[in-house]
């Protein structure tokens, strides 16, 4: 166990700079720069745009110094280093902060999970319980009322979760609940409400809940078929035994597969609903750093985000051998 733990984690070394990699190369294939909005707005001249590239190291080679010096001040292997030491560098749209201060510190006298690293959290986690709490059971009585009306209802939703994108979903839903039945506020003034968070929620969960749904009940289907099942039927065992002991643990274990980068996923792939509800997160920010040409602030939540995932998929390894025992890890 702990061999194959220091194996996975030495993994991510490799798979974060190769991520950093990429994002770097793609952000500055991209035309413009951080400055570009305040020479249209004649806010800097030349010099002083010259002088602020000189500060933030943006007169650097890219990746190798082939001028003479050391070969190894770049803007890349520069970041990099400073990464390693968990500075994520400076802002250059806000500035006065670092990157890991705008995603990960709270505002005064608040705690952590009202930073935007928290707020985004929160909201995957929500996500994923509003899809493993009703997907789950559904997918359960689904497979256990096969071919009848409540079977096909279910796979109705779920095939319109699946097929509705999220934003689309997200539209319908403001036009329902705030525009006609102003039930809702579009943009919220107080997240502090757990009211504000119930739509935003639902929306980015049920793509997730309708795979959730789907694949429970497809597995509870194969799993009915076994002769184990039949076995434990016939050894007089209580129906609600066999489902939750005996069909339930197994057929989850597809499902827990999903659930670890689903849970990454969603704290990760929030921008476009944070962005509809003008939610405080780290989706947002992130949105806005890209249209800014914020260079260090994209590399370090591409990083936060590339992290999360790893972790979330070594996670999913782990449950694996609690579900099913059959199961080692490292396998």
């Amino acid at each position: 166990m702990i061999t194959y733990l220091v194996r996975r984690i030495l993994w991510l070394i490799p798979v974060l700079f190769f991520v950093a990699l990429i994002t770097f190369t793609l952000m500055h294939s991209a035309p413009g720069g951080p400055w570009d909005r305040d020479l249209e707005a004649r806010q800097v001249d030349k010099r002083t745009q010259e002088l602020l590239n000189q500060k933030f190291g943006l007169d650097k080679p890219l990746f190798i110094n082939l001028s003479g010096g050391n070969p190894f001040d770049s803007q890349f292997i520069n970041y990099i280093w400073g990464a390693v030491r968990g500075d994520l560098g400076p802002s250059y749209r806000q500035r006065g902060q670092d990157v890991q201060d705008i995603l990960f510190k709270p505002p005064e006298d608040k705690p952590f999970w009202y930073s935007k690293f928290g707020y985004s959290a929160r909201l995957g986690i929500l996500a994923v319980l509003f899809a493993v709490v009703f997907g789950i059971p559904l997918g359960v009585i689904a497979a256990l009322n096969r071919n009848t009306l409540i079977d096909y209802f279910t796979l109705f939703i779920s095939t319109v979760g699946i097929s509705v994108p999220n934003f689309v979903l997200a539209i319908f839903l403001i036009i329902l609940f705030a525009s006609r039945l102003k039930l809702i506020r579009i943009v919220q003034q107080n997240w502090d409400s757990p009211g504000a968070w119930i739509i935003p929620a639902v929306i980015l969960g049920f793509g997730t809940f309708a795979y959730v749904t789907r694949l429970t009940r497809s597995t509870m289907l194969e799993v009915m078929q076994q002769d184990y099942i039949r076995t434990a039927r016939a050894k007089g065992l209580a129906e609600r035994v066999v489902v939750i002991r005996h069909m339930l643990r197994n057929a989850l274990i597809p499902v827990v597969t999903i659930l670890g980068p689903a849970l990454a996923a969603l704290v990760t792939g929030s921008f476009i609903i944070e962005q509809m509800f003008a939610f405080p997160g780290m989706g947002r920010a992130f949105v806005t750093s890209i249209t800014q040409r914020d260079y260090s602030m994209i590399m370090g939540t591409v990083l936060v985000y590339a992290f999360l995932v790893a972790i979330a998929n070594l996670s999913v390894d782990l449950v694996y051998g609690i579900l099913d025992p059959r199961i080692k890890v490292g396998d």
